[in-house]
Order: structure tokens, then C-alpha cells, then sequence
């Protein structure tokens, strides 16, 4: 290039780099040569970032006794609708009773009154339960969700969450015979909605079961009321 070694001008500096440029270098190089035909070497990476990482509680397993399965829903916040300030409705009645009444969730009367079927709804249920020789404080009430959640329906797999722990209720409760009331229970428990359920018998968890109005319903539909006496009788039926 000519000069002074130790003095590079503009115009030099700018015909070097052209020249290097027309070789094909055109990225940063490093001072020791490298075979750029070499394959990469593979990268190590620690099993514990590929592994996914294992909660360190496993969930509470359903209990295996009436008294604990009902502690458990008490405690227990891995459930649908669950939230701190949400309303906890628990299960009223003991084991092997007579009749067991499994509603859909508690609704404002339930709520208020601290039991799965409240207020009017539950005056008209006892009245039908006293019509087929059933004492209703000997009945045992339950709910597929035992809170309270205003606005809110169940859904995909909160269903087959509720399903799972009702049937769990039902094979601890083992009532004699077993009243579903609503919609939601008959189409998670037997797989299909309430107007084809009822007018059958069906078998959950080995026990006699009908499905019927929830009785709400009858007050709200008085006509329903004929067909519910009808789905008690057929419940009440031996076998």
C-alpha cells in the first residue's frame, strides 16, 4: 500500500476492506484460523431443563369414608366454582338412607338456608317425600356442586370433574334408591338430558335411580308436578 506502515488513509483503509470484501469475506474474523467445514459440536443441556418440573405437592386424593369425603368437600379448593368467598353448601343426611336427592348446585334458597334444596323448593320436597313414606329428615341431600355461584353454569370439564367426585358420594352415601333432580345431574351421570332420563329406571354405582324436575322447576312449571309423582312412584317400585 505504500507509506508509512504505521499510517493507513481513508482512501487505503477503504480500498483494503473493498479487496476483502470482493473474496467473500464479509463477517467478523478471529485471529486463529477456523475450518468453517467442521460440524458444530452438539450442545449439552441439562436434564432438568428438558424435564418438566414436578409439582411439589401432589393433588388430595378422594377420600375412602363418608365422614372423610365429607371433610373433604368441606376443605377442599380444587373445585369447580371454588373461590375464597364463594358459598359452601354441604351434603345433609347419613349413610344408607332410604332416599338420596342429588340437585344440580345450590341456588338462593339452598344458599341461605345452608342445605343443597332451601326454602319453598324444599317444602315442596318434603311434602313429596312424606307422599311415599319417607321421612325427609332421613333423606339424604346432596349437590353435584356444592357451591353456590350466581350467574355461573357448569361446563366441559368442570362437569366431568363433578361427575366423578358425585359418583365417588354416591358409592360412600349408598343410599337405597337415588333421585337425581335437574338437567345437569341426569346428562353427567346417565349421558343423557332430563327429558329422556326420566320415565326409566337406571343403575348408578349399583343403586336404583330416576331422574326427575328439580323442584324448582315443578313450582315454576306446576304441570311438571304429575309428571314427578309419576318419576317417585317408578323409583319406589320393588325390584
Amino acid at each position: 500500500m505504500g507509506g508509512d506502515l504505521n499510517h493507513v488513509d481513508t482512501a487505503e483503509a477503504a480500498s483494503a476492506l473493498a479487496w476483502w470484501f470482493d473474496a467473500g469475506v464479509d463477517v467478523a474474523i478471529q485471529e486463529q484460523p477456523r475450518d468453517w467445514l467442521k460440524p458444530a459440536a452438539a450442545v449439552s443441556v441439562a436434564l432438568d431443563i428438558l424435564e418438566p418440573s414436578v409439582p411439589q405437592t401432589a393433588p388430595r386424593a378422594i377420600p375412602e369414608t363418608l365422614d372423610l369425603f365429607r371433610d373433604w368437600l368441606r376443605d377442599e379448593t380444587d373445585l369447580p366454582f371454588f373461590a375464597p368467598a364463594s358459598t359452601r353448601v354441604l351434603p345433609v343426611g347419613q349413610q344408607g338412607a332410604a332416599i338420596m336427592l342429588l340437585t344440580d348446585t345450590p341456588g338462593v334458597e339452598g344458599a341461605a338456608d345452608g342445605r343443597p334444596i332451601g326454602g319453598d323448593p324444599w317444602r315442596l320436597a318434603q311434602r313429596m317425600l312424606a307422599a311415599i313414606g319417607i321421612d325427609p329428615a332421613a333423606a339424604y341431600c346432596a349437590s353435584f356442586s356444592c357451591f353456590h355461584a350466581t350467574g355461573t353454569s357448569l361446563r366441559g370439564a368442570e362437569i366431568e370433574h363433578c361427575a366423578d367426585i358425585a359418583r365417588r358420594h354416591i358409592a360412600l352415601a349408598r343410599p337405597k334408591r337415588l333421585l337425581l333432580l335437574g338437567d345437569v345431574p341426569a346428562k353427567a351421570l346417565l349421558g343423557k338430558p332430563l327429558t329422556a332420563a326420566r320415565g326409566h329406571v337406571h343403575k348408578l354405582e349399583g343403586i336404583r335411580t330416576v331422574a326427575t324436575f328439580h323442584p324448582a322447576m315443578m313450582m315454576k312449571y306446576p304441570s311438571n308436578k304429575e309428571l314427578a309423582w309419576a318419576d317417585l312412584l317408578l323409583l319406589m317400585e320393588d325390584e
